[in-house]
């Protein structure tokens, strides 16, 4: 857990809002600070917008809130910066190492926890998603958690047969639904199979505890789903269909053949991750065993959902890592036992060390820790003197980067620069009107009474470089 945590914190030192989607929550999480109850992008939009637009609208209800509240109070704690912005990530998957340790350890044994709590406290996907450098950042790390934690309070409730831990399961879910939607109800086929298996209950103490789950659960999550369709009915009506659209339509070109999660969990865990879930599945199957089934379950079910669905991106059977950590672990332990009197001892002995050895090339390929990369960029720092100055009822046109300068700053940002009556009605509503100096502001813009021009141009042209070099030197 301390060598994950050193890792983490390593990752998350990037002082810069990366491009997807990190920005966007960031944003976000900064302005529920102020009005926790009221999620907004762009806080104070000064130009019409198009609230189906989840990059540029005002009510921002297309992700769910608790990552986003829990961001913000970090920030309202410690301040707004990138580091406070991903700690509670960082504690929520230095957590989850943990936690994979308990849950392998009831499933297999301590040995086989071990390890499954090392691929965790290792993987790249997760070290990268903890630091916000890749797609669906945070919201799928508190997705991850929370199902863990679900799953966590499932074997706690089965060994010890106490309702609070049962309570604890509906909680957790609920959270996990508040973190990123229904595939959090994975937890109750997995629940129902522990609680089966532990031979503990009655079928009618069984039906009463999963009730109380489903209760629990729908108290925690409801009554926001309820709120946000009274307080903005379009466009809680507006995501709750494009939530829908995920799985009949291909969105903002996100897509794969159906073998797509098939292919990329080698990428993710390993290229030799098929021989531990053919293995494990098999040994599922022959043993009728309600432990494997459950791991099985936790893994095959998302994994097969996601599967059809039209729009596939990589960290959406993100939930079902720990499955695949403990079905790894347990093969690993089984090929360490079966090579001693085996006459193949030698390619054993490749396979176990390249079951650890790959996933962590592909930690090293994650977090490059080797790589001299521009950790503190120029443009950031510009951005932050800019807020210095504090322009009252500021508004920036013509910047490459509006999400970004909304969170160093207090300016409302736009790309592009509206025509010459529209700012004049803005100036004489008392805004400050900067306008990023370059080759694309005409001439009789530059020319209005009250326009500050500012000279941010090379600021995006040495990002812009500063990415093809990082580019150039991965590739």
């Amino acid at each position: 857990m301390v060598c994950g945590l050193i890792l983490r914190i390593y990752t998350s030192m990037d002082f810069y809002l990366h491009d997807w989607d990190e920005r966007y929550h960031a944003l976000v999480a900064k302005n529920l600070i102020h009005h926790p109850l009221t999620p907004t992008l762009y806080d104070n939009p000064s130009l019409p917008f198009d609230f189906k637009n989840w990059t540029a609208n005002n009510i921002w209800v297309h992700k769910q809130p608790l990552p986003l509240w829990t961001m913000a109070f970090s920030m309202w704690l410690f301040g707004i910066n990138e580091f406070v912005l991903r700690l509670p990530s960082i504690i929520l998957t230095t957590i989850g190492i943990g936690l994979t340790f308990s849950i392998a350890s009831f499933f297999f044994n301590k040995k086989v926890g071990y390890l499954a709590a090392f691929l965790f406290s290792i993987n790249g996907l997760i070290i990268e998603l903890t630091g916000g450098r890749v797609a669906t950042d945070h919201i799928d790390i508190f997705f991850l958690f929370f199902v863990e934690l679900a799953i966590y309070f499932s074997i706690l409730f089965s060994q010890k047969q106490k309702t609070i831990y049962n309570i604890a399961v509906g909680v957790s879910i609920g959270a996990a639904i508040l973190s990123k939607w229904l595939p959090a109800l994975i937890v109750l086929p997995i629940w129902l199979l522990l609680v089966t298996d532990s031979k503990n209950f009655k079928i009618k103490q069984i039906a009463f505890q999963f009730l109380l789950i489903v209760a629990t659960c729908v108290i925690v999550f409801l009554p926001w789903q309820l709120y946000i369709f009274k307080a903005f009915p379009a466009e809680a009506r507006w995501e709750a269909s494009f939530n829908f659209k995920h799985i009949t339509e291909v969105l903002e070109e996100q897509t794969g053949p159906f073998y797509y999660f098939f292919d990329r969990i080698r990428i993710d865990y390993g290229e030799l991750i098929y021989l531990p879930l053919i293995w494990f599945s098999w040994q599922a199957i022959k043993t009728k065993n309600k432990k494997r089934f459950a791991i099985l379950v936790w893994f095959g079910i998302p994994f097969l959902f996601f599967s059809f669905a039209k729009t596939k991106m990589q960290a959406y059977i993100l939930f079902t890592a720990p499955a695949l950590f403990m079905m790894t672990a347990d093969f690993w332990f089984m090929l360490f036992s079966y090579r001693i009197n085996h006459k193949f001892k030698w390619l054993f002995n490749v396979i176990l060390f390249l079951l650890i050895a790959l996933p962590v090339r592909y930690m090293i390929e994650r977090v490059k820790p080797f790589h001299n990369a521009d950790r503190n960029p120029r443009w950031v720092t510009d951005l932050k003197k800019l807020n210095e100055e504090k322009v009252k009822n500021g508004i920036l046109f013509n910047y490459d980067r509006p999400i970004e300068t909304m969170f160093y700053t207090n300016l409302t940002v736009y790309q592009n620069i509206p025509d010459k009556s529209e700012i004049e009605k803005l100036i004489s509503q008392r805004h400050t009107v900067l306008i990023n100096n370059n080759k694309n502001v005409p001439s009789d813009i530059k020319t209005i009474e009250g326009v500050r021009m500012i000279s941010l141009t090379q600021l995006a042209a040495i990002h812009f470089q500063r990415f093809c070099l990082q580019a150039f030197a991965n590739f």
